[in-house]
């Protein structure tokens, strides 16, 4: 198994993203194979590899749940849409499939670019029975309209996405996002019984209870424009090239 691949829960695993490129979370359940983002288009190299470390092609991912719109999550969704199904919220699918470049930040950079496509347009509290798994789809509007969080019932873990990070940083405001809605996502997946935070990049959060908490104080801040507040570095790049 690559280094860049650790199983972090029983059948869930960390697949770290390279660069600015989200981390990539696999569940392996009874009934399918998810993926929890895709990452950058330009690191679809390493995430094969990564995937045959672990005794799977890509064909052998039955959905990818994209947790947001940006292309740092998205970008490699296009060598899965084919074999996968592939499901973002809603509001970030209609910026997804008309290719809102604005919001998404997408291009491949191939002149033959097959457009990206969604098959599943979730909603608030959509569930996944995948037999060992439950994942439920939590809306978290803030870093996007279309940001969601990802709860699995079984080991009480939560996939952040960027809306909240170790420590309580938070990621910025892009566009279509909000502080309101951002303070008050974070203050709902607070009434949640969360073990771990998985989120799309940095270090997994050890106590989400406490980093949440902090969350909110920091999100208060930036609400106020206040400059001493803990900010994620990671943004998406403005372009992708092609492996």
């Amino acid at each position: 198994m690559g280094a860049k691949t650790e199983e972090i829960q029983q059948d869930i695993y960390l697949l770290k993203g390279e660069g600015k490129g989200s981390h990539n979370y696999l569940v392996r359940a009874a009934y399918r194979n998810v993926l929890i983002d895709s990452g950058l288009d330009q690191n679809f190299l390493c995430l094969q590899e990564q995937l045959l470390s672990l005794g799977l092609k890509v064909r052998d991912i039955d959905l990818v749940i994209n947790t947001h719109e940006h292309l740092d999550h998205i970008g490699s969704n296009r060598y899965f849409q084919e074999s996968s199904f592939i499901a973002v919220h809603r509001f970030a699918a209609t910026k997804i499939t008309l290719e809102d470049h604005y919001v998404t930040l997408y291009r491949s950079g191939d002149l033959n670019e097959v457009p990206l496509r969604v098959h599943l347009w979730l909603e608030n509290r959509s569930l996944f029975d995948l037999g060992s798994h439950t994942l439920e789809v939590i809306h978290t509007p803030g870093h996007t309209s279309g940001s969601i969080c990802i709860y699995e019932f079984k080991t009480k873990a939560l996939f952040s996405g960027d809306t909240v990070f170790a420590g309580g940083t938070l990621s910025y405001i892009a566009e279509s996002g909000s502080v309101g809605d951002y303070i008050n996502s974070i203050m709902r997946l607070e009434a949640r019984k969360i073990s771990k935070i998985f989120p799309g990049h940095g270090e997994i959060s050890q106590n989400p209870e406490q980093d949440l908490s902090e969350a909110i104080i920091n999100a208060k801040k930036l609400l106020r424009g206040e400059r001493s507040i803990s900010t994620s570095p990671y943004r998406p790049p403005i372009s992708v090239t092609t492996p």
